[in-house]
């Protein structure tokens, strides 16, 4: 499934203004697809027939979902040289692992260097912000006429610099039960529909982010406040926080349309990867979100530089 909104820009920035053409998601997800890359372009193939070329240029993020995808070498190196992120799906459809480029910004080199230095009131601090604009989100998707949105919203005020008591899992504990209420829903990985559109989502979500992270010549590894030694995207789950807000509205969209919402089909996936072409608005600009996660990245470096408190994060 080849995905995308060709030749829309947005425009963002503090003093000079850039525009950026919004990049496309490549779904493969069906068994004897072959893919290989000519003059620049990526094509896919079944069997011995031509499907479809595109650019390399223009691919934000190639999600491959089926063990029987075939591709050559070059289909990698190609689309990380432009800055592409790539993720591989197992058998259960939840991500193997993930591919980014190792330079994708010209001054990275400095910028891991203040990343690394950033003090811990710092971090803390941003960590905080995140904490709070997830827990609005969650308020906003649960509704104000809900039982538990006057809960979150008091229980987003008392988050504190680096969330010391953990305010974070107090909010979701009570947000899961009353996400969707006309099931008894429990959030589980491993857990029955709709988990899985939620994995999904997710999925999709942190490999943007990843890949506007290193495209801003952030290091995804070195987290604000997650920090599992076993994750190479610490940062990236770090920021991913109030953007899953965005994923979560459109799954109870779903949910609440449809009787039964048992596979994960085409058609719902479709649904999901438009979340990241939905308008957003961040700071004082609305545009595509996925062009949002740059902007995003951008605030991130400028509050490691000392030039910015607070990152611009989206309204939802």
């Amino acid at each position: 499934m080849v995905f995308g909104i060709a030749d829309k820009k947005e425009v963002f920035g503090q003093a000079q203004r850039q525009a950026i053409m919004i990049k496309k998601i490549i779904e493969i997800s069906q068994a004897r697809r072959h893919l290989a890359v000519r003059l620049g372009q990526l094509i896919i193939k079944e069997n011995s027939n031509e499907l479809s070329t595109i650019p390399c240029e223009d691919i934000g993020v190639l999600l491959i979902d089926h063990i029987g995808v075939t591709y050559t070498h070059s289909v990698f190196t190609e689309l990380l040289r432009y800055g592409a992120a790539i993720v591989l799906c197992g058998g259960n459809h939840h991500p193997s692992g993930m591919m980014l480029p190792i330079e994708s910004n010209t001054i990275q080199t400095e910028r891991f260097a203040q990343q690394i230095q950033a003090k811990e009131p710092v971090k803390k601090r941003l960590w905080r912000q995140l904490v709070r604009a997830k827990i609005a989100n969650q308020a906003k998707i649960a509704g104000r006429d809900s039982d538990i949105y006057k809960e979150l919203m008091s229980l987003r005020k008392r988050v504190r610099s680096g969330d010391p008591e953990n305010i974070e899992a107090q909010a979701s504990k009570k947000y899961w039960p009353a996400f969707i209420s006309t099931i008894d829903f429990r959030r589980d990985i491993e857990g029955p529909p709709p988990n899985n559109l939620l994995n999904y989502g997710y999925m999709v979500m942190r490999a943007a982010v990843a890949r506007a992270l290193c495209s801003a010549g952030l290091h995804p590894s070195i987290g604000l406040h997650h920090c599992n030694r076993y994750n190479a995207f610490c940062l990236a789950d770090d920021v991913l926080e109030p953007f899953r807000g965005f994923v979560e509205a459109r799954v109870k969209q779903i949910c609440e349309a449809q009787t039964a919402v048992d596979d994960l089909t085409q058609p719902i996936k479709a649904q999901l990867l438009e979340v990241l072409y939905q308008e957003v608005t961040i700071g004082e600009s609305s545009g595509p979100l996925m062009v949002g996660l740059h902007r995003t990245a951008a605030s991130l470096v400028r509050c490691f530089a000392g030039e910015q408190k607070e990152m611009d994060l989206p309204v939802l």
